[in-house]
């Protein structure tokens, strides 16, 4: 059975707290592993959460500060002690290349696992895979920074009660579904006829950042956004000035973006309870959730299409 959900594997800012570890993300998306900015202590906190290092299929990081990339040499370590033989990509700005190889040569250990590196030196499509597609738009912070989106093609969901009515059934739906056509009685149908669209879904990683087109980018269409919220409103001074969102910016992201589900994480130590975030953003966007550590998000079920829809082409 297949899960998409967000894992929140640690949520503090700059540094762990007493309750919050180090920021790390991780998302599983039917057979991916995505974790997001691993920051100290990431290992342990996928044990906590009841995964291993031999989960992952890639490591995506915004920039190089600690918070957020600490992490990684005992994560790439764990990988070659579960021997783990299948390759990882990695991808990272690529300003921050020599940070990278340092982290992945932090220590003595025997280096088995093929890290395949992927530095990125502007906007726009970095990777693409089966039916998924890696997007990075640059975010404003202070040392080069991109934010990431996960993006899933559209597909088409087959209509019962139309194939029924072509008499399609069985192997010929396969093949309808692969080829785009079928020959029934001397009639040609075509797949828009017994299908509506399914649009693929899309999940967006905005960590540290002011306001942004970047952002704006990252947050369009969003199933589930997953945003830094160092700060709340009353701290905006200090939210401009270090280069971070607000718990309110977060959510006028969501809602201009016509996002669906927002998650907060990454909060500064000055506030200890998560819920006085979630508070703030709920005055501009409904559907918000400001996590804690290993706290599981879903992303939200597929938007619907109605039969009588457009199919598209």
């Amino acid at each position: 059975m297949s899960v998409r959900e967000f894992v929140a594997l640690g949520t503090a800012s700059q540094v762990p707290t007493r309750a919050r570890n180090h920021h790390g993300s991780l998302l599983r998306f039917d057979a991916e592993g995505i974790l997001f900015d691993p920051g100290e202590g990431t290992q342990r906190q996928l044990l906590h959460a009841g995964h291993s290092a031999a989960d992952l299929t890639r490591i995506c990081i915004t920039h190089l500060h600690g918070d957020h990339c600490l992490g990684l040499p005992g994560v790439i370590q764990r990988l070659g002690l579960d021997a783990v033989t299948r390759p990882v990509d990695l991808y990272f700005p690529a300003t921050g290349l020599p940070y990278i190889e340092r982290l992945l040569r932090a220590s003595l250990f025997h280096a088995t696992v093929e890290i395949r590196l992927h530095p990125v030196e502007e906007p726009g499509v970095v990777d693409r895979w089966g039916d998924l597609t890696l997007e990075a738009h640059r975010l404003e912070h202070g040392p080069e920074t991109y934010g990431w989106r996960l993006v899933e093609d559209d597909g088409r969901r087959m209509l019962p009660d139309r194939l029924a009515d072509f008499g399609i059934a069985g192997p010929a739906v396969g093949e309808l579904q692969r080829s785009g056509r079928l020959q029934v009685d001397g009639r040609t149908i075509a797949l828009a006829e017994v299908s509506v669209r399914r649009p693929g879904q899309r999940v967006a990683f905005v960590m540290d950042t002011r306001l942004c087109a970047g952002a704006e980018a990252l947050a369009d269409g969003a199933d589930l956004l997953v945003t830094e919220s160092t700060f709340l409103s009353r701290d905006e001074d200090l939210a401009t000035s270090y280069g971070h969102l607000t718990a309110a910016h977060a959510a006028s992201l969501a809602r201009r973006g016509g996002s669906r589900r927002l998650v907060l994480t990454h909060y500064s130590q000055r506030y200890p309870d998560e819920s006085a975030f979630a508070d703030e953003a709920r005055e501009v966007f409904d559907d918000v959730i400001a996590v804690r550590d290993l706290d599981r998000v879903p992303v939200p079920p597929r938007r619907s299409l109605s039969p009588s829809a457009p199919s598209g082409g």
